[in-house]
């Protein structure tokens, strides 16, 4: 009889198993803002070639930080109605106004990359990109990410991108 209870807890346990497994794997939910409707923390760009950063959300804060690149992807990290904390490559954190960014994706290169044709190691070279080089983002698969710069559009390995996960840009 104890061997027969032992052996329905067994199989009690490897039947519930998976449940268990299932309910820890659920993705976290997002946390969307109040003010914009939109995903926070998310991507987005300088729409201007000078952006002032502040230190706080309003007009009476002190400039910490003038942005002087436009298209300049930024991490959007907290927000109010009108203004944006945002994070750039460098972990830099000011406010803007919102009205100053877009939501058009751009990314900064990590390093030396080549844009390639396909997105493969081996394909032919378009261009050789210099790191810092910003760049618009068309799209992102197995890996590597299709990038327009200037008159160039290509691939390039995903890793060598700051602007795309936000998971791994320092939250």
């Amino acid at each position: 009889m104890k061997r027969f209870a032992c052996l329905l807890s067994s199989v009690c346990l490897i039947l519930s198993g998976p449940q268990f497994a299932t309910a820890s794997a659920e993705p976290e939910a997002v946390k969307i803002s109040q003010f914009s409707g939109k995903p926070v923390p998310r991507f987005e760009s300088l729409r201007y070639t000078a952006v002032h950063g502040r230190k706080g959300p309003s007009t009476d804060h002190e400039i910490v930080w003038r942005y002087e690149r436009q298209g300049l992807p930024v991490l959007v990290v907290k927000e109010t109605r009108n203004w944006r904390q945002v994070r750039d490559a460098d972990g830099d954190e000011t406010w803007v106004q919102a009205r100053m960014l877009t939501e058009t994706r751009h990314v900064v290169l990590l390093e030396k990359s080549v844009l390639r044709k396909r997105p493969a190691e081996l394909s032919r070279g378009i261009a050789s990109l210099q790191q810092g080089v910003v760049a618009e983002l068309e799209q992102c698969e197995d890996g590597w990410c299709r990038l327009k710069a200037e008159k160039f559009k290509g691939w390039v390995p995903q890793q060598s991108l700051w602007g795309i996960e936000t998971r791994t840009d320092g939250l």
